[in-house]
């Protein structure tokens, strides 16, 4: 009897000792989740062990024919990806598809075999052909299939739709639907409940953003889930940075919530300026509705002030025309 009541003791700490490790995971390291049926996300990778951001979720389709993967992470976590998929599956990928241009999304372009289809929007493409890790022979892995609005891939129950809805974090956001799994990967245009970051020198907009959302709302039919572009939240910077974990897996209504958000906040924007505040005191006095008040305000300011140069632009175009 006294052996067994040991051995119990010893499968309970084990399995203590299993959930302790689980819990204290951290936000940063690599893991794969199961999003529904063959729909997966690989969350995680830093840019290096001890500095940098955190790359965007890549999420990990296995399709009939081949897996397809949405987004490659910074530089570095190739293989690291690869070993993710061949966890769940023997297929070979065949198709990456970048949400946009940004580095901790197409880093690791370079790293899968060059029989790989890359697919994105034709303004994205022409953003990454500027970036250095994509010069000289790394052209190759620029995408070369590229699409204006709406693109389909696969067919059936693999059906991929592809949109690009207008300008918001880049010029070349695309959102990318699988409608048999009624689940939408949105890249950074909805990379969590944030005052979202606007690459102006992508091509992005403050002013547009909303508009951008409410044509995905308008357009996209019959999704569930929602996939945002990134699973952490990053506080301060240095050796002093620390990140917490972020549900990369939400709802239709959080998409909802955060295009109500944007739209809130950039008629906030230009009411205060309208009523001759500058964009820093604009910033520090911005009264946003209580239900928005978990969300990550650390580009606030940096929005303030892209609404209020993009307002600035608009008027003076409209005098040069007049």
């Amino acid at each position: 009897m006294r052996r067994w009541t040991t051995l119990g003791v010893l499968v309970a700490i084990a399995a203590l000792t299993i959930a302790v490790v689980g819990a204290q995971q951290s936000p940063i390291d690599i893991r794969l989740e199961k999003v529904r049926d063959n729909l997966f996300i690989v969350t995680g990778g830093r840019a290096s062990p001890t500095e940098g951001g955190v790359s965007g979720v890549t999420t990990v389709f296995v399709a009939e024919g081949g897996v397809v993967l949405i987004d490659t992470k910074y530089p570095g976590f190739g293989n690291t990806i690869l070993a993710q998929v061949k966890s769940v599956t023997s297929r070979p990928v065949t198709t990456i598809i970048n949400t946009h241009t940004h580095g901790d999304h197409t880093g690791s372009n370079g790293e899968f075999p060059r029989t790989v289809e890359f697919v994105a929007h034709e303004n994205t493409r022409t953003n990454m052909a500027r970036m250095s890790q994509f010069q000289g022979d790394n052209a190759a892995f620029l995408p070369k299939r590229t699409f204006k609005d709406r693109l389909s891939l696969l067919g059936g129950n693999d059906r991929i739709e592809l949109y690009y809805f207008g300008r918001g974090h880049t010029d070349g956001d695309t959102v990318i639907v699988f409608p048999a799994l009624r689940s939408a990967v949105m890249g950074d245009l909805f990379a969590r409940k944030w005052a979202p970051l606007v690459d102006a020198n992508n091509g992005g907009s403050a002013l547009a953003y909303p508009q951008t959302l409410a044509k995905a709302l308008a357009t996209i039919k019959d999704v569930d889930t929602v996939i945002t572009g990134h699973s952490t939240t990053q506080h301060g910077s240095g050796r002093d940075v620390t990140f917490v974990r972020s549900n990369p897996m939400m709802k239709w209504p959080d998409l909802q919530e955060y295009a109500e958000f944007t739209r809130t906040f950039v008629a906030a924007a230009e009411a205060a300026q309208k009523a001759g505040r500058n964009a820093d005191e604009a910033a520090r006095n911005l009264r946003l509705p209580d239900k928005y008040k978990d969300y990550d305000m650390a580009n606030a300011k940096a929005d303030v002030q892209r609404v209020y140069e993009e307002l600035s632009a608009s008027r003076s175009r409209s005098k040069l025309q007049n």
